[in-house]
């Protein structure tokens, strides 16, 4: 065989592996409720799944995880389809890949100043709340990105989760409002 056809294959074999891993991480995680890696260790696994098909597109497949915005719902709560796709962030983990970002966001939107706030990365569950007339009317993960689980019971036990938004302006205050943030605890 051929050097460069040895290489191919070792080159797909490790994205394989890189694949597997990251799945059983995700079932472990999310379905089962049982973490089985450390978020760096697990970030480590998607990092280096990202680079090598970044390095080499051909080796990208529908059903990589990176290919995956959220995870499947699961049938434990009822769903709850996103009006706009929920997606995710991307991380930074070094100065350079911050830098290099910037250089692409000032490519995109040319002439524009920006400033940056940066913090430590806080594992929790991503959500979509929706109010309408001021008023929480229900609460959902990302999900897969366009179905979420419904789990506006849990987040209603949040006591500083505003169940009635403070009106500011009546006559600016749209009648559904959907707010996306990050939902974590300080302890478990």
């Amino acid at each position: 065989m051929p050097q460069a056809d040895a290489g191919a294959t070792s080159l797909a074999r490790r994205i394989d592996a890189l694949r597997q891993a990251i799945e059983k991480h995700n079932y472990d995680y999310y379905i089962l409720d049982q973490p089985t890696a450390s978020d760096a260790e697990y970030d480590g696994l998607w990092r280096e799944l990202r680079e090598i098909e970044a390095a080499h597109p051909d080796l990208v497949s529908p059903e990589s995880p990176t290919q995956r915005v959220g995870i499947s719902p699961t049938s434990r709560f009822s769903q709850i389809k996103h009006p706009l796709p929920m997606l995710s962030l991307s991380n930074v983990y070094s100065r350079d890949e911050l830098k290099a970002w910037a250089g692409r966001l000032s490519r995109l939107l040319p002439g524009t100043d920006f400033s940056f706030v940066t913090e430590p990365k806080i594992d929790g569950l991503a959500v979509a709340l929706t109010y309408i007339d001021g008023v929480l009317q229900r609460g959902a993960t990302r999900g897969d990105g366009m179905t979420g689980e419904d789990i506006t019971a849990n987040l209603r036990t949040i006591r500083n989760l505003p169940l009635r938004l403070r009106q500011v302006d009546a006559t600016n205050q749209p009648s559904t409002i959907e707010i996306r943030g990050e939902v974590y605890m300080r302890r478990a």
